[in-house]
This record gives structure tokens, C-alpha cells and sequence, in this order.
């Protein structure tokens, strides 16, 4: 029986424990330093948003691992000696494996500022994030001002959860636009203005230069690079990306650049050694894929790939077409395919892009301006299929065949308004066309690719 150990218990690593436990029979064990039981990373907003407790982010029962076979050993890994294939714990422990699945996911990025480190600083990424901002921030008369630091998707995720307990925010954000080296013009504008709306002090082509410290040690403040403005605050998020989490590797001889690299079957340069998750790092990206992905649902698939190919049947990580979707506040984002932003559009894509004069509504579908051939689309406020638009993209349909049945990829409650037949006559509008829009199809929509 070999043992199989996996350091870190996100979603990665249990996917992985959990997909090798359905076709082995060999010990396994998780190593976690942040809590011994799996929970959804992703729903930490809404605990303190009051909308769940810590429990209810825990897919599983407690007995659930022990009936699987599945141990769980809580440590901090200090060292990989894979010459004796052995774990060092920073508190002296040892731990022996078979095959190791290093799954430790990122860390909030930190860029050097002074006064990074000090009490009432934090991102939003770990169970422990969640309790230092029950600790520092637990209401306005605690906690005074925030200032958040950091344009990305953590970033208004934070906002919205210290606004929901009616703590004022100051949001530091070193693009033109919020989020616009991803997002369209239009969009990023969008997402600027209800972001305002909310009433939540948004500063744009703005820098953190410090952090200043009270006599105690914590947050009094922060300074603006750009102009020398002071900030009280009593809390800092930093909220400016995610780094792998790899620094136990440093003395090892795994390689590792930003992230632990591997091939396309998540296997290190070291036998049977294997990374998965936001730590791994693609030697040669994937398609237009970024060579580290910090996402969800990849983590989750590099966890059943990494298990296939434990089990026996080596197996390539093939993730497929892009997608992803978000919150900004009241605003729903989903993304299928490729939407870059202008500074990052190539120069055969074009954009056909529609608003709702009112309501936060809005799409972008890019297309091959030569070939019509659809290559994306960026839904605000309108909710999409994710199988209808893999299937297009799948079968090189074009932006004309996509508009054509796009009633058939509206995923809206019943009685919302729909809005295909606003988009449609724009475009034939603006493209001197003629392109009539088919009724939703059932039998369509559920049809196999």
C-alpha cells in the first residue's frame, strides 16, 4: 500500500484526495496548517456578511474523512526532503510518502510597503483572514475607516462585506478604471460608477506609498504616493493579487518560479512529486491561458486529472474554453471564451457591444473581424448558459449564429425582461444585416454538443 500525502486542503487537494480515494485503496493522508477541515474559500464573505455560518462551509461532515479512509493531520511543512521522501514539520515532526500532491494555493501579494506587516493589515484569502477582521473590524465604532488596497475581484468582495456592516471604505486602485487591464472600456466604466454608488470612496490611478503604526503597533493610517494625502484608517486590506504559496520549496530541489512547475500532467521535475491549484505553474500556458490560474473550478479539475493519473491512467490536464464568473456588488459578470480589454485586444478581434440605457446591463461578444468566427463573450446583469457558449466555441460558430439563437443561452428567472431583441437590432444596425432572432429551443438547449 503506498501512501500518498497532500499538503494543503482547498479545494485542489481534496478534490484530489477524494477522486484517488474512488479508485485506490492506498493511504492518504491531508497536511493543512489552516484548518483541519475543508471548507468553501469562496463563501468567507458571507459568513461575515451574517448570510452563513462557518459550518455551513463545510461540504462535508466531520465524519466524513475517517469513513473514507481519508487522514487529516493539522501542521505547518517547513521543509520537502525528497531524497528521503519526507515532510519536516516546523515543530520537528516527520512524515513519510509514497507520492506527494503539493496543493498550497496563493497568498495575498505584498509589495514591500512599510508598515505591511503591522496589526489590522490582512487580505482576504484564509479562515484566519476572516477572524482578524472580526477582530480589527467588527463594526463602524471599532473600526472607523477602512482602506482597501487593490482593484481585483478580492478586492470588491472586501468592500462589499465591510459596507454590509456600514464601515466607511476608501478603495486604492492604481488603474484608470477599475479593473481595466481585464475588462472592456465600457464594462470597467460601469463597474466605476456602481462601485460609487454604493457610496464607498473610490480612488482610481491611485498608489499606497506607507502604512503608519500607532504606538501599539497597529493601523493608524495610510499615505497616498501621489499626492502625500493622509488616510485614518484602522484596518488595511490588501487585496493587489495573489503569489503562489511556495516558500517551504525554496531549499528544495523541486523546481519553482512564481509557482511549482509542471507539465501538462501536473508532475514536477521530481518523481513522483506533482502540483495542483494556484501554486502550479505550466511550463508552456495552455492556449491563451495564463501559465498560474488562481481559479476554483481549475483547482478542482487539476484535483480529478492529478487523481487519474495516481490511479493509473495517465491522464493530461485539458481544462478546455475559458470561463468565470463574479460578483461586483449588485452586478453578476459571467465571462465564456476570450473579452480582453482594449490595451490587451488582439488586432484580428472586434467587439460588438450593447447597454441598457438604464439598469447595469450590459454585453460584449468579440469576434474575428475577418472571419466573423465568435471568440467570446463578457455578460453584466444577464445571465448565460455555460453550455450553450462552450458548445459554440467548440463548433467555430460564428458572432451571427451566436446572435441568432442567443435566446437559447438565457439562463434568467422566469418573468425577468429579456433583452435579445434589443441586441440583435443593434447590431443589425450598426452591421447593415438582416439576422432574425429564433425562438428558445428546449430540444436545442439540451442537446449534446
Amino acid at each position: 500500500m503506498k501512501h500518498i500525502v497532500i499538503i494543503g486542503n482547498g479545494i485542489s487537494g481534496v478534490t484530489a484526495a477524494r477522486h484517488i480515494r474512488k479508485n485506490s485503496e492506498d493511504k492518504i493522508t491531508i497536511v493543512s496548517a489552516e484548518n483541519k477541515y475543508f471548507f468553501s474559500r469562496t463563501a468567507l464573505m458571507y459568513i461575515y456578511m451574517g448570510h452563513m455560518k462557518f459550518e455551513h462551509t463545510q461540504p462535508y461532515e466531520n465524519w466524513f474523512w475517517s469513513k473514507n479512509n481519508i487522514d487529516l493531520k493539522e501542521g505547518f511543512v517547513g521543509k520537502v526532503n525528497t531524497q528521503n521522501k519526507v515532510l519536516e514539520f516546523t515543530n520537528g515532526e516527520n512524515l513519510s510518502y509514497d507520492k506527494l500532491i503539493i496543493a498550497t494555493g496563493s497568498k495575498p501579494n505584498k509589495f514591500g510597503w512599510p508598515g505591511q506587516d503591522l496589526d489590522g493589515v490582512m487580505g482576504l484569502y484564509h479562515k484566519q483572514d476572516l477572524e482578524n477582521l472580526e477582530k480589527y473590524a467588527p463594526n463602524k465604532e471599532t473600526c472607523k475607516r477602512a482602506v482597501i488596497v487593490g482593484g481585483g475581484l478580492i478586492g470588491i468582495e472586501l468592500a462589499e462585506m465591510l459596507r454590509s456592516r456600514k464601515i466607511p471604505v476608501t478603495f486604492l486602485v492604481r488603474e484608470k478604471s477599475f479593473w481595466n487591464g481585464v475588462l472592456p472600456a465600457q464594462e470597467s466604466e460601469m463597474i466605476n460608477k456602481h462601485i460609487k454608488e454604493h457610496h464607498i470612496d473610490l480612488r482610481l490611478s491611485t498608489n499606497l506609498k506607507e502604512i503608519k503604526s500607532d504606538e501599539n503597533g497597529r493601523v493608524k493610517s495610510v499615505i497616498i504616493e501621489e499626492t502625500g494625502e493622509e488616510i485614518f484608517c484602522d484596518v488595511v486590506g490588501l487585496t493587489a493579487g495573489v503569489t503562489p504559496n511556495i516558500n517551504f520549496l525554496k531549499e528544495s530541489n523541486i523546481e519553482t518560479k512564481r509557482g511549482v512547475l509542471v507539465n501538462r500532467f501536473l508532475e514536477t521535475n521530481i518523481e513522483d512529486i506533482y502540483a495542483i491549484g494556484d501554486c502550479a505553474e505550466q511550463h508552456e500556458a495552455i492556449g491563451q491561458r495564463r501559465n498560474i490560474e488562481a481559479v476554483w473550478y481549475t483547482g478542482r479539475m487539476m484535483g480529478e486529472t492529478v487523481a487519474q493519473t495516481i490511479c493509473g491512467n495517465k491522464t493530461a490536464y485539458k481544462p478546455g474554453h475559458w470561463f468565470n464568473s463574479a460578483k461586483f456588488l449588485d452586478i453578476e459578470y459571467q465571462t465564456y471564451g476570450w473579452v480582453f480589454s482594449e490595451r490587451s485586444k488582439k488586432d484580428n478581434e472586434a467587439y460588438f457591444q450593447w447597454q441598457h440605457p438604464k439598469e447595469n446591463k450590459c454585453i460584449t461578444i468579440s469576434f474575428d473581424k475577418d472571419s466573423n468566427k465568435f471568440l467570446g463573450i463578457n455578460t453584466f446583469g444577464i445571465r448565460m448558459r455555460h453550455e450553450i457558449f462552450d458548445k459554440w466555441l467548440t463548433e467555430d460558430r460564428n458572432i451571427e449564429h451566436v446572435l441568432e439563437y442567443l435566446a437559447d443561452a438565457n439562463f434568467d428567472p422566469e418573468f425577468y425582461k429579456l433583452h435579445e431583441a434589443e441586441i440583435l437590432a443593434k447590431f443589425n444596425s450598426e452591421n447593415n444585416t438582416n439576422i432574425q432572432l429564433k425562438k428558445k429551443s428546449w430540444k436545442r438547449i439540451f442537446s449534446k454538443a
